[in-house]
C-alpha cells in the first residue's frame, strides 16, 4: 500500500505513482548532448563531402567537438542508473527488440567506426609532425597515436583524403541514425500523446543540427579571439545562413507538429493545452518558441539581408547561437519533462521539482554540461585543429577581419 500522504497529495486523477517522475533532468541532457554530436558532424560533412569550402575554418574543430561530446553523452544515463555498473550489460547481452537497447551498438558504431576513424585520417600527419619535434613520454605518446603509420608522401596523404571522404559519407547517416533513434524512442510510445508523434524523430534530428550548428560557432567565435587570430567573417557568414535555414526548417516542423495535434483533437487535447498553458507556459512560449527560436532567426536574417558592418554581425552571431543552444536545451526539457508531467488518466497533472545538489540535480547536471567542455580543451592542446591540416585560414578566404 501507498503511505496515506502520498495518497493525500495525489489529486485530480493524478495516481501514487505518478507523483515521482521516472526520468529527471540527467535524461534531458542525453539528447542535448547527443543532439550536439549530431549537429557538428553535420557541419564538419558540409566541407568533407559537400565541398563548402567557406566553413573549412569550422571543419576540423566540429570534428573534435563532436567527439569530446560523444564521449560525454552517456554519462547522463549510466549516471542515472540505480545500478551502474550494470550499464556494461546492454553490451554483453544484446536485445535487439529494444530500442534503448540499441543505442549501445549505435553508439561504438559512431565512435569507434566514424569519427575517431575519419578524425585520425584527417590529423595522421600532424601526429606524425608531432614525433618529429617532441621528445621523451610526449614522443612516445604521439607515435602510439600514429598506429605506426608515419608516411607523409603525397601518395599517402592523397589516401588519408580519400578515407577520411569515404568514411564521411557512411558518417552521415550515422550521425542521423544516432540522433533519429533518440526520437524514435519518445514517438514510438503510444501510451503517451506528448511524444506520440510520427515528426519526432525528424524533430529532434532538424533541432539536433541546429543545436550542433550553433556550438560550433560559438567555439570558433571564443577560440579565434582567444588565440588573437583574424576572424573569417565569410565563414561566419556561412556558418550562420546554413544555421538560419536549419532553423527555418525546424520551426516549420514543430510548427506542423502543434497543428496536426490542435486538428487531430483527440481526448488527449485538453489536457496537454492545460500542461501548456501552465506549467510549461515560459520553457515553451518564452523558452523554446520565442528566445530560442523566432528571436534568433530574425537576427540571423538580418545579418544575411542587411549591409551590417561586421562588428555587428558577428555580435549577432555568437547571441544568435548561444540563444537557439538555450531553446534546443528548453525543447528537450519539454519533451521528456512534460511528457511525465500528465496523468495516465488524462485529467490531472503532476509537478518536477529541481534539486539543487546530489546525483540528479543542477551542481551534477551542470558538471556533465561543462565536461565536455574540458575534454575539448584537451583535445585541442593535443591535435590543434585549426586551419585545413595544421594551418592557418588563407587570406583570401572571406576576407577576414580582426577580433
Amino acid at each position: 500500500m501507498f503511505p496515506l500522504q502520498l495518497l493525500a497529495q495525489s489529486s485530480n486523477y493524478v495516481f501514487p505513482n505518478e507523483k515521482e517522475l521516472q526520468w529527471s533532468v540527467l535524461i534531458v541532457l542525453y539528447p542535448y548532448l547527443t543532439g550536439l554530436v549530431a549537429g557538428a558532424f553535420i557541419l564538419a560533412s558540409l566541407v568533407r563531402v559537400f565541398d563548402a569550402k567557406k566553413v573549412a575554418p569550422t571543419y576540423r574543430l566540429a570534428l573534435l567537438t563532436a567527439l569530446a561530446f560523444l564521449i560525454c553523452a552517456p554519462i547522463p544515463l549510466v549516471t542515472h542508473l540505480g545500478h551502474p555498473e550494470r550499464a556494461i550489460e546492454i553490451m554483453m547481452t544484446p536485445h535487439l527488440s529494444s530500442a534503448m537497447a540499441i543505442f549501445g551498438f549505435v553508439y561504438l558504431w559512431y565512435l569507434m567506426a566514424v569519427l575517431l576513424l575519419e578524425i585520425w585520417f584527417d590529423f595522421r600527419a600532424d601526429l606524425v609532425k608531432k614525433t618529429e619535434v617532441t621528445r621523451g613520454i610526449v614522443k612516445s605518446f604521439y607515435t602510439a597515436l600514429t598506429l605506426g603509420f608515419k608516411d607523409v608522401s603525397k601518395k599517402a596523404l592523397q589516401f588519408d583524403d580519400k578515407a577520411g571522404r569515404f568514411i564521411t559519407i557512411i558518417g552521415i547517416p550515422s550521425a542521423v541514425l544516432l540522433h533519429g533513434y533518440v526520437g524514435f524512442i519518445f514517438g514510438s510510445l503510444k501510451s503517451n500523446p506528448w511524444w506520440s508523434s510520427v515528426l519526432m524523430p525528424v524533430i529532434f534530428l532538424l533541432s539536433a543540427i541546429v543545436s550542433g550548428i550553433s556550438l560550433v560557432l560559438l567555439f570558433y567565435l571564443i577560440t579565434t579571439k582567444y588565440r588573437k587570430q583574424v576572424l573569417d567573417i565569410g565563414c561566419l557568414d556561412a556558418v550562420g545562413r546554413y544555421l538560419m535555414f536549419a532553423l527555418i526548417f525546424d520551426l516549420t516542423l514543430e510548427g506542423l507538429d502543434i497543428v496536426h495535434r490542435l486538428y487531430e483533437a483527440g481526448e488527449w487535447v485538453e489536457v496537454l493545452g492545460l500542461l501548456s498553458s501552465g506549467y510549461l507556459y515560459y520553457t515553451i512560449f518564452g523558452l523554446q518558441l520565442f528566445l530560442g527560436g523566432l528571436l534568433p532567426l530574425g537576427m540571423l536574417a538580418y545579418t544575411q539581408l542587411s549591409k551590417a558592418s561586421e562588428a555587428v554581425r558577428t555580435k549577432l552571431y555568437a547571441i544568435s547561437g548561444f540563444l537557439v543552444l538555450l531553446g534546443v536545451l528548453a525543447m528537450r526539457w519539454n519533451v521528456v519533462i512534460g511528457g511525465q508531467l500528465f496523468s495516465k488518466s488524462l485529467r490531472g497533472l503532476s509537478t518536477y521539482k529541481l534539486e539543487m545538489i546530489g546525483q540528479e540535480g543542477i551542481l551534477a547536471s551542470l558538471f556533465l554540461l561543462i565536461l565536455p567542455i574540458i575534454i575539448l580543451f584537451v583535445l585541442v592542446k593535443i591535435i590543434p585543429p585549426w586551419g585545413t591540416h595544421g594551418a592557418e585560414p588563407e587570406a583570401g578566404q572571406g576576407d577576414p577581419q580582426p577580433v
